[in-house]
């Protein structure tokens, strides 16, 4: 992988090494914080033929392994859990000496979210290939049948709404189990759900160095919301792919 360079702040541009990129994509401190990731062409697609690898370049992996190293959780909507192939997260050498630094739990937890379940297989690997129980969030409009099937694959299975998942009750069962630092990895209704909630604190993007035209999505659709103001954090680039980090401006209340 080619140096990553910070360009912004400007007075904090320099080549970054590891420990740098680090501390940069840390969680400050140990609040409960929603962080969402998400990489983009540069003509705004989201994914090439079902899937967003054809888009990541070694600096967003880079940043994306950073993102479920040093959170508590993964946040993920059952549908992209399913299209991307997602597992409950693993050991490796990487992540286990980077947990241990940051005085972190030995793995992080994963959590779907599916509100009737129709997008989450029983038998899909993000249940069954675990270390730690998956926690799958989803409401009363999911099948009684499905839930017990899903419970019997080892999931903690957590109601937390009626015909859809109240995201609000959702992210408050994960603190109460302690988990904070929650790395949101998508899809794009889960995203424009959770901002429509006004839940997101920080987006992390990243805009690849490809062209796709084609009928791809956007890394948000939902309902629509009043337009959130963000604050550029730190932008970072190499490989030609930049990767800048936003923190969501609370809104102001009147």
């Amino acid at each position: 992988m080619s140096a990553i360079h910070q360009i912004f702040p400007a007075a904090d541009a320099r080549a970054l090494s590891a420990t740098d990129l680090e501390n940069l994509y840390a969680y400050p401190d140990d609040r409960m914080r929603v962080c969402v990731n998400f990489v983009s062409s540069a003509d705004g697609a989201v994914e090439v033929e079902g899937s967003s690898a054809g888009l990541s370049t070694p600096p967003d992996r880079a940043v994306l392994d950073l993102g479920t190293d040093l959170a508590d959780v993964v946040l993920v909507a059952g549908g992209t859990a399913t299209a991307e192939g997602f597992t409950g997260v693993e050991h490796n050498d990487r992540m286990d000496d980077r947990r241990r630094r940051f005085g972190l739990s030995e793995l992080p937890s994963t959590a779907v979210v599916t509100s009737t379940g129709n997008s989450l297989d029983p038998s899909a690997p993000v249940l069954t290939d675990t270390v730690i129980p998956t926690i799958v969030l989803t409401s009363e409009a999911a099948p009684q049948d499905l839930r017990k099937q899903w419970a019997d694959a080892g999931a903690d299975v957590v109601v937390t709404g009626e015909q859809g998942v109240d995201l609000a009750v959702a992210l408050a069962e994960l603190e109460r189990r302690g988990l904070r630092r929650v790395n949101c990895m998508g899809g794009p209704s889960l995203f424009g759900s959770l901002a429509e909630a006004g839940l997101v604190d920080e987006l992390r993007l990243t805009l690849a160095p490809f062209l796709v035209s084609g009928e791809a999505g956007r890394i948000a659709h939902g309902a629509g919301m009043d337009p959130a103001r963000l604050e550029l954090l730190s932008v970072v680039t190499g490989d030609d792919t930049l990767l800048m980090r936003y923190r969501v401006r609370a809104t102001p209340t009147t």
